[in-house]
């Protein structure tokens, strides 16, 4: 298959489709208010998150907008202060993170912060019954403490070497979060945060909108209202910032490459650890089947999605950690070999039959991808992959679904699925191909299980020494190319189309998560309108 042929049929897949969702699609009243205005900021995201509670995950990257952490990430993903005064104070064992807290800070209803909210937050994430799906990450803490309203002291089990990474999780109001059920009470989208914006409203599956906190303690933003229209489709988004209807969207590169000549808008890439990787379940009698899951790592030609689909924008992925990072172990690259990966299957005992299609004692080598309906990268690197799976026997059956239609069948099914963290690769590894997190909702979403791969995750998370980690986490990437539990493809880089009004605008490297907070408006309250 060639770049031409992927791109040909890319573009016979997409014209209609956006010629027809533009012509059923118009904007909701509302979702472009402010559109135009250099105080305001209208931005067209993909996806909306389902709480607004750093209780249940939201923000536990950062850069949530109505909250704040302990600390915060610059331009560059150092750490610095942010609630707290300064860095914390961590014992020589690695166990004690003590951290002294501003004391000029007030949530958006005007009371006070202090260090109880800190207790509060983190106590009630590690609860059993509160429903956060990254509890995981925050598993080394023993205790935290409140020895006066202006210290916290956190106890670790472990001396846990990314800790204070975690700290950047924002910090929820005590006295409004304790009221209601802490999974579905009121404070899951009424937030009340110490943040730079504070909540004005939230049409589920339209649009978010939020305006300046005029008390905000680092100053109050120039930007004073935030509007995040939440559009699915990547063509509508596409359409309704060509129309003037936002001033800024994240798009495919395919789709922002339409944009390159025009004169009021700009176009900014943000390299990411966001990777695109097929699921492969290991209880389906084909995914589930070593050779099968090799062979597929053999014929997917990662080059040329990067080439066709991503237009460059993007790095050919072996593994959840980009080939960009420090931690990424050399060698563990899977070339582009369909001859050998039909070997393979022929060996194992997987033979071609009449219709191209291999079978073994009756199993046809055959399963079901399904990715997100509306967004455009993920039907592509389906494509590709089901068309690159095709000349070497293995039928992909390639379908589309809503979330939740797609979560029931993660068992049996694949997903062309998405993650990464550039902070640390225990972020990165560990909710991905942990046994114990095997079928946990998002996490080890294939359900893998390799002993020697949990034995490695469990000493880098433990271990506070750089080298021993290093060596933990190159023994994890050299299992994984040995016995893979998915087929990763590419790691993309972040495109986004927006309006060039404003000065301090800047990119980070990104996590998968963006849209809301990241982006290039994750300081947005920094920004200074152009004169």
């Amino acid at each position: 298959m060639t770049a031409r042929t992927v791109r040909t049929a890319v573009a016979a897949l997409g014209a209609g489709t956006l010629l027809t969702l533009a012509a059923c699609s118009t904007p909701d009243e509302g979702d472009n208010t402010g559109a135009g205005r250099a105080d305001s900021l209208v931005v067209g995201i993909a996806n909306e998150p389902d709480t607004l509670s750093p209780l249940l995950g939201y923000g536990k990257d950062g850069n949530s907008k109505i909250f704040d952490g302990l600390l915060r990430h610059t331009t560059d993903l150092d750490l610095e202060p942010a609630l707290a005064a300064t860095l914390p104070e961590v014992s020589a064992d690695g166990l004690t993170y003590t951290f002294p807290l501003r004391e000029d800070v007030t949530f958006s209803d005007g009371e006070p912060f202090t260090a109880e909210d800190v207790v509060f937050t983190y106590e009630t994430i590690l609860d059993d019954a509160t429903l956060n799906p990254a509890k995981d990450e925050l598993d080394a803490i023993d205790s935290v403490e409140a020895p006066d309203a202006h210290t916290v002291v956190f106890t670790l089990g472990y001396p846990y070497a990314p800790f204070a990474e975690r700290t950047v999780l924002p910090i929820a109001a005590a006295h409004a979060a304790a009221e209601g059920d802490v999974n579905t009470g009121p404070y899951n989208t009424e937030p009340i945060g110490t943040g730079p914006y504070l909540l004005t409203g939230w049409t589920k599956g339209e649009r978010l909108t939020f305006e300046a906190n005029p008390d905000y303690w680092d100053g109050a933003p120039e930007v004073t209202r935030l509007t995040m229209a939440v559009i699915p489709d990547d063509d509508v988004r596409a359409t309704r910032l060509r129309t003037g209807d936002l001033d800024a969207a994240v798009l495919p590169p395919n789709l922002a490459a339409g944009f390159a000549d025009d004169p009021v808008l700009t176009t900014l890439h943000a390299e990411s650890a966001d990777f695109r990787a097929v699921t492969l379940p290991t209880g389906h009698p084909v995914t589930g089947d070593r050779d099968i899951r090799r062979a597929l790592d053999l014929a997917a030609n990662r080059d040329l999605m990067v080439e066709a689909i991503l237009f460059g924008a993007g790095r050919a992925a072996h593994g959840p950690i980009t080939t960009a990072s420090d931690w990424f172990t050399e060698g563990t690259e899977r070339a582009y070999d369909p001859e050998a990966a039909a070997a393979l299957l022929d060996e194992a005992g997987w033979t071609a039959g009449g219709d191209g299609v291999r079978a073994r004692d009756g199993q046809r080598a055959a399963f079901t991808l399904w990715y997100p309906a509306g967004d455009r990268l993920r039907q592509e690197h389906a494509l590709a992959y089901a068309s690159d799976a095709k000349e070497i026997g293995i039928d992909i059956t390639v379908e589309s679904g809503s979330w939740e239609v797609i979560e029931p069948r993660l068992d049996t099914d694949a997903v062309l699925s998405g993650g990464g963290n550039p902070t640390d690769p225990d972020f990165e590894l560990y909710g991905l191909l942990h046994s114990t997190l095997a079928g946990d909702g998002w996490n080890n979403m294939g359900r893998y299980a390799n002993p020697a791969v949990d034995a490695q995750l469990d000493l880098g998370r433990r271990s506070a020494d750089p080298a021993e980690r290093a060596t933990a986490y190159d023994t994890v990437q050299r299992e994984f190319a040995a016995d893979p539990g998915y087929t990763f493809l590419t790691h993309i880089d972040h495109v986004y189309v927006m309006k060039d009004d404003w000065d301090g605008v800047t990119t980070q490297v990104e996590p998968h998560d963006h849209g809301l907070g990241h982006g290039p408006w994750w300081n947005v309250e920094k920004w200074r309108i152009r004169s």
